[in-house]
């Protein structure tokens, strides 16, 4: 229940990025998204022990985490401007896809023959909903930031797990995350500031607050649950997302779209039960 909540939370966060319609600069809403989100994260940081939680030993890894979410967050903020919400999702859900490949060279893994196919199938479903022997111009050039956004969630992964691996407990990683973000797109963002309007400052404020509540959500159900029982209800995104998508802007994924969804929920699903009973054998 925690992750469906999670999954809806996060679907909402996005109805408010694509309702400001890119009328407020990305840099921006990325700081918003931080500032408005960093008191529900406090409120996690201090059940998990407080202040002293936020020393590390590894601030180049946080550093990094953070330059690569950056990368996966504004250009997932761009594609939810230009692209239906669930079409956005569904591209995001390329991360696993991302994540099997980069985890050779990166983390020294092995990929069988099973997950390589998978990866193989699940670009199939990519290309079946990009089709870019038929479309071109926008909405192609949309959907390939937001799969260099994958790939960015991909390398943050990939820094999560390699500070979990050295003790790095999660609420500072999140936190570190939040901080850095803040910063960093505050910089960016002071040169071409647009003030908000009322409604505006209500759509950041939601962006923010939903973004920290669903973290909350993800982060209870992780701590209580069974990973391999919880996971797989992350997928859920593209139902809440295709919903309000078509209640606020009227968004119907066509056939091919739809076909091209499920190949990508069924070729990330089955990574992940390939990686469940790996980890178990080992």
């Amino acid at each position: 229940m925690c992750v469906l909540a999670a999954a809806v939370t996060y679907a909402l966060a996005a109805v408010c990025v694509k309702a400001l319609d890119g009328r407020i600069p990305l840099a921006q809403v990325v700081l918003f998204r931080s500032l408005f989100a960093l008191p529900v994260l406090v409120v996690l940081l201090m059940r998990a022990g407080g202040w002293p939680m936020l020393r590390t030993k590894n601030p180049m890894g946080h550093f990094w985490r953070a330059i690569w979410g950056l990368v996966g967050m504004v250009t997932v903020y761009y594609g939810y401007t230009r692209l239906p919400l669930a079409n956005v999702t569904a591209l995001g859900f390329t991360m696993p896809l991302f994540l099997t490949l980069l985890s050779v060279p990166l983390l020294g893994e092995k990929v069988g023959v099973r997950r390589f196919s998978a990866v193989l199938v699940g670009f199939g479903g990519v290309l079946l909903m990009l089709r870019p022997w038929e479309t071109l111009g926008e909405d192609w050039l949309a959907s390939g930031i937001v799969l260099l956004g994958a790939v960015g969630w991909a390398l943050a992964m990939i820094s999560i797990r390699r500070m979990g691996e050295s003790g790095e407990p999660g609420v500072t990683i999140v936190m570190w995350f939040a901080l850095y973000c803040a910063a960093m797109s505050l910089v960016v963002a002071v040169p071409g500031w647009v003030w908000p309007s009322a409604l505006q400052w209500l759509l950041l404020a939601g962006v923010g607050a939903v973004s920290g509540v669903a973290q909350l959500f993800m982060t209870a159900a992780y701590r209580s649950g069974d990973t391999t029982v919880v996971a797989p209800f992350e997928y859920s995104g593209i139902i809440w997302t295709a919903a309000l998508g078509f209640l606020f802007w009227g968004e119907v994924p066509d056939a091919r779209d739809a076909a091209g969804m499920a190949v990508l929920v069924a070729c990330g699903l089955y990574i992940w039960h390939r990686e469940t009973r790996l980890g178990l054998k080992r």
